[in-house]
């Protein structure tokens, strides 16, 4: 398993939470991205519904993301904008990653609850892994919705994710919220840098203000993007592992089928659901990572003590 981050102690930190928050972007960024926001919205093509996405029991969308805007040359130009400002910070920190998926948030007054999940798998985790760079450009709060997580669940559950695949926390949720969750608040233009797999959820902007917060989705630049599909209807019981091109975030309805797949793997499913007890005792157990492989000669100066 290769590092995520350039820094030992963000390293270290970030393999025992799973996420660190960092300072990242300065206040005339986070009032250029904001306003940037607002300029491009006129081009956005709105949001696919959850009755558009081609398939029966889509969940019903909460949130508004870029990510699933209609018009991908909408999505296309806020990649950019948003690649543009966060690269140079990202550089600093993350060890040789690419943004693949860049969203806007916006929470307005009363909406927004994106609910307890995983983010998407993008690569193979076992390998590496991705991260998302979350950062309000207003100071988010609990009471607007801010990022919770579960510290430590990265790497525990839900190895083989997307968007059709039934998850394993699904009839736990409500008890993960009550029991289990950690709120970051954080400054506008401080970021929470966090594995894609770790646990998490944001509630409802309960202000009369609107929360807005930049997402950037990123893999390690030697790896490739891949998608698990599961055909949930006809077959239940597989996952196909696929590689895709970073341009496949901007063109497709991740919900539908993919045509011409690149299949990488056939992975076998069979669908479980954990109680709270077991959730806990997964927590305390291992990841499903492998790990980092020591080279001979590091393997020989700590047997040795040198």
């Amino acid at each position: 398993m290769r590092n995520v981050f350039i820094d030992n102690n963000l390293e270290n930190k970030f393999r025992k939470d799973g996420y660190v928050k960092v300072p990242f972007i300065g206040s005339e960024e986070v009032a250029n991205l904001k306003q940037l926001f607002f300029d491009t919205l006129p081009q956005s093509g709105g949001q696919i519904t959850s009755g558009e996405t081609g398939v029966e029991k889509a969940n019903f969308i909460t949130y508004d993301f870029t990510f699933i805007d209609k018009n991908p040359e909408y999505k296309r130009m806020v990649f950019k904008i948003i690649a543009d400002y966060f690269k140079p910070h990202m550089n600093r920190l993350l060890d040789n990653y690419r943004p693949i998926i860049a969203n806007y948030i916006r929470k307005q007054a009363d909406t927004g609850e994106v609910p307890l999940h995983e983010n998407w798998a993008f690569a193979d985790e076992k390998k590496c892994t991705t991260v998302s760079i979350w950062c309000p450009l207003v100071d988010s709060t609990i009471d607007n919705g801010t990022l919770q997580v579960v510290p430590g669940s990265h790497k525990r559950f839900g190895e083989h994710r997307g968007p059709m695949i039934p998850w394993e926390l699904e009839n736990i949720k409500h008890e993960i919220i009550k029991n289990h969750l950690v709120p970051l608040e954080t400054k506008a233009g401080d970021c929470v840098i966090l594995d894609d797999s770790i646990v998490h959820y944001s509630a409802i902007n309960k202000t009369n203000d609107l929360r807005l917060a930049i997402q950037l989705i990123c893999v390690p630049n030697q790896f490739p993007s891949i998608h698990y599909y599961m055909d949930y209807q006809n077959n239940p019981n597989e996952i196909q592992m696929i590689e895709v091109s970073d341009d496949f975030y901007m063109e497709f309805n991740p919900w539908k089928k993919i045509e011409s797949p690149k299949l990488l793997n056939r992975i076998p499913f069979i669908h479980k659901q954990l109680t709270e007890q077991e959730f806990i005792q997964k927590l305390k157990g291992p990841t499903y990572e492998k790990p980092i492989q020591k080279s001979f000669w590091s393997k020989l100066t700590q047997a040795f003590n040198v």
